[in-house]
């Protein structure tokens, strides 16, 4: 396993990505200060759903800085808890405490990991063509199966509407004109 990441001694690439998550959540949280609730009806909080984010809003009213602390472990919540904490005005220093303490206990094990899954892995599939063909083999069943069941789901769909369809040209539930 290398002992760098991006280039970085390991230990000064997870520092880096502390600060980026940390830097991130203060971006979210300025756009709730400065968007203000406009943020619930933009293209994105329409698409999320207002009520969805109504809720985050709620908790965040509720549970303050530890709501900005767990959001790191919930994905989702991640992006819309800093949003909703700018949103509701939480105290700047409040809102930096949880966010810097957030940031600094979930990105590591993320961070060191992944770096260790994924350097554990090119180490198997570089010694072991057998485990390659193996995981290529594996991958392209999940995705047939996944197609095949995708398929399956929208048949019955697909056929039950076909079926209850009125015929070309009648309309439905008034009279024929």
């Amino acid at each position: 396993m290398r002992d760098t990441f991006w280039g970085m001694p390991l230990w000064l690439g997870a520092a880096v990505a502390v600060l980026i998550i940390f830097v991130r959540g203060q971006v979210y949280y300025w756009i709730g200060r400065t968007v203000g609730p406009r943020v619930y009806t933009s293209r994105i909080g329409r698409r999320v759903g207002e009520h969805r984010l109504r809720r985050v809003e709620a908790m965040v009213a509720r549970r303050g800085a530890l709501a900005v602390f767990a959001a790191h472990w919930v994905a989702g919540l991640r992006h819309a808890i800093p949003v909703s904490a700018g949103v509701v005005r939480m105290p700047l220093p409040r809102y930096l405490a949880a966010s810097a303490l957030g940031s600094a206990l979930w990105t590591p094990p993320w961070v060191v990991g992944g770096y260790a899954v994924v350097w554990g892995w090119l180490e198997v599939f570089g010694r072991s063509p057998a485990a390659t063909a193996a995981l290529v083999a594996a991958v392209a069943a999940l995705v047939a199966g996944l197609v095949a069941y995708r398929r399956r789901r929208r048949a019955p769909e697909d056929g039950a509407r076909g079926a209850d369809a009125p015929p070309a040209g009648e309309r439905s539930g008034g009279p024929a004109g």
